[in-house]
């Protein structure tokens, strides 16, 4: 049994990705209690904070996607709250949230990551979409990948092979987020490699190799059994994976995180890994990708979550 008291899972929201936030929320709850974690599983609603206060969770574990979830906002106010949460703290989830900042930070580090134009829906009218548009063409070149700056699970991200799928690209990006990050695309092996901190420094976990039937890891493809195969521990060289697990452990203490973390990479034909994002909140469904990294590791995630919720727990 767990020498936790009560400790309460965030889940759900109001961000495009609730659905998976729910999934991940049930995901978590179920493993903690088969752990001997006493559970209570909560949305983001106006009864979190009085219920905090009436009966504070020894710890907090935020399985919230997208939005209050990662950019620091529902951190912060646990912060306020004095509730301590497995994660990043608000400062790092800023910075670690927006890609396009998050890419410079990693880069400074020695990082590869992909070269890339950042631009606003503002800039992207005023100054005339078919000149901008053309202008990153030829500075980028083709193929091109088109995400928002902000926000996960693929949503309104997509390949532009030719120039003219861009413009319909910029618009479906558009429609999930205010910023665009166009990044010339790298042709690879797409992995996310996992990083867990129990207290003596981030390890990385078995990178996974992601295999889209349609050739694209998009929403259906994440979350749908079936769209997409799996294989972990990655099928790399020794020397690729382990490139891919210190480019991962780089980036998380980069970018100052804390707990846990997963970043996402493509590794090219000479087996060198480019940085393209790292999300601080992973997802914990029956398809995401950390909770494969820990079997694949022979750690149960029951007791990977609950030694996260104890070591969060006496940082209070």
């Amino acid at each position: 049994m767990s020498d936790l008291g009560h400790v309460l899972v965030l889940a759900g929201g109001l961000s495009y990705e609730r659905e998976v936030s729910l999934r991940s929320g049930r995901r978590v709850s179920e493993v903690l209690r088969a752990a001997g974690v006493d559970v209570e599983a909560r949305d983001t609603d106006a009864s979190l904070v009085p219920s905090i206060l009436a009966d504070p969770p020894d710890a907090v574990f935020v399985t919230l996607h997208g939005g209050a979830g990662e950019d620091g906002a529902i951190r912060s106010v646990l912060e306020l709250l004095n509730v301590p949460y497995v994660g990043a703290d608000p400062d790092a989830c800023r910075v670690a949230f927006d890609k396009p900042t998050a890419k410079a930070v990693v880069r400074s580090f020695g990082v590869r990551t992909p070269e890339s134009v950042t631009l606003p829906k503002e800039t992207f009218h005023d100054l005339g979409a078919t000149v901008v548009l053309g202008r990153i063409v030829e500075r980028l070149g083709l193929p091109l990948f088109v995400k928002p700056a902000r926000g996960g699970s693929a949503l309104g991200a997509s390949i532009v092979r030719t120039a003219e799928e861009l413009p319909a690209a910029m618009v479906g990006c558009f429609a999930y987020g205010d910023t665009a990050l166009i990044e010339r695309y790298v042709e690879g092996v797409e992995v996310a490699v996992s990083v867990v901190d129990f207290g003596n420094g981030p390890v990385a976990l078995p990178a996974v190799e992601i295999v889209p039937d349609e050739g694209v890891y998009d929403y259906a493809a994440r979350y749908t059994a079936g769209h997409t195969e799996f294989f972990a521990p990655a099928r790399l060289s020794a020397q690729a994976a382990t490139a891919c697990a210190e480019t991962a452990v780089t980036a998380h203490t980069a970018l100052g995180l804390r707990d846990i973390s997963r970043t996402d990479l493509i590794v090219d034909a000479d087996g060198v890994p480019h940085f393209l994002e790292v999300n601080v909140a992973p997802g914990m469904t029956e398809t995401s990708l950390l909770p494969m990294s820990a079997e694949a590791a022979g750690q149960d995630l029951g007791d990977l979550c609950r030694t996260l919720l104890q070591n969060a727990a006496s940082r209070t």
